[in-house]
């Protein structure tokens, strides 16, 4: 099956805050072509052309494997490519980490903390290794950060007695301490209990609508399907598609059911015009080929089918994801 993309251009360099015309932003947060990253003769990530709309929450979907940490750990600078180009907020990775980096949050595979510290002196060391700031201005950010991500009441806890969802919240205060451009997520509500994972949906909603673009990499398709704008599926290292979920979800074809006595009629029906249905005891399905569907039930009805039920099943997020990689989601992972 074909693959979806968005349409997308070439974003062009741009200034970090600070700079000259700071304001002007990319069309695309992240941009990749060809991207490609080569370990023990294996392309884990092969040819990887992504395309990341500045502002929008992005999720990345693939299997174990498919090569989605290693593509996140690319972007951010900490390996560098075999091949291909990766550009960041308008600037190349890893060429320009010293510059892009400070407008970046990020949470990958749990960052590595102090055990024997408190969550909040934790974060103050780690806020220190950032541009200079006032002490109390520092520590205004922090006790934001924590509230956000619902910290406040463990600030004070050493981190070796945190949970592991209490860590994940952690990281991803670190990440809010200062204002930033792009937050990128390797599957932030690991380990969280169903509330936890309500609230950090509820974050990264908000960190969204103040204008910052949010790439989220998950397990959960359900997660993805409630908050992101967009997203890129991955599979054996490469992209078999990208774009709104509204276009990830029409590559996957829809199925009309009807639900009657008169199965053979309405099967006859369907094939007259141009649709394979399939018949059940009271049901007959057909691939859905996008017209009207009232006029679709409107044939059936003059052809004296008598119709008792009329569904356009669309598929799930799960469905698209099957169908085009051909298996099932690890969400035990």
């Amino acid at each position: 099956m074909p693959s979806p993309v968005v349409e997308v251009r070439r974003a062009e360099a741009r200034p970090i805050d600070g700079e000259p015309d700071a304001g002007k932003r990319p069309g695309f947060a992240i941009r990749t072509e060809g991207l490609t990253k080569r370990l023990g003769g294996v392309d884990v990530v092969d040819r990887l052309d992504l395309s990341v709309p500045a502002g929008s929450v992005f999720g990345f979907l693939g299997p174990n494997g498919s090569g989605k940490t290693t593509t996140i750990r690319m972007l951010l600078g900490l390996i560098e490519p075999t091949a291909g180009t990766a550009t960041v907020l308008g600037r190349p990775m890893p060429d320009d980490a010293l510059t892009v980096l400070p407008a970046i949050g990020a949470l990958v595979e749990g960052p590595a903390w102090y055990p024997w510290l408190t969550g909040r002196q934790n974060l103050l060391r780690m806020d220190a290794a950032g541009p200079a700031r006032g002490r109390s201005d520092r520590t205004a950010h922090i006790d934001t950060a924590l509230q956000r991500v619902g910290l406040t009441a463990a600030a004070h806890k050493k981190y070796r007695a945190y949970s592991l969802g209490m860590r994940q919240r952690l990281g991803l205060a670190n990440a809010l301490v200062r204002p930033r451009e792009l937050l990128i997520l390797d599957e932030p509500t690991n380990g969280m209990d169903p509330q936890g994972t309500r609230e950090i949906r509820h974050l990264i909603r908000d960190i969204a609508a103040e204008g910052t673009t949010v790439f989220l990499s998950s397990h959960l398709l359900s997660e993805i399907a409630q908050i992101c704008t967009h997203a890129a599926v991955m599979n054996l290292g490469r992209i078999v598609a990208q774009g709104s979920l509204e276009e990830l979800q029409a590559a996957t074809v829809s199925q009309v059911r009807v639900d009657t006595d008169d199965v053979t009629l309405a099967a006859d029906t369907l094939r007259r015009c141009g649709l394979s249905p399939v018949t059940g005891d009271r049901t007959v399905t057909a691939d859905f080929d996008g017209r009207p569907p009232e006029e679709l039930c409107r044939v059936l009805v003059e052809a004296r089918v008598r119709v008792a039920g009329f569904v356009v099943e669309r598929p799930s997020l799960e469905d698209t994801f099957v169908a085009l990689t051909g298996e099932g989601f690890d969400v035990a992972r």
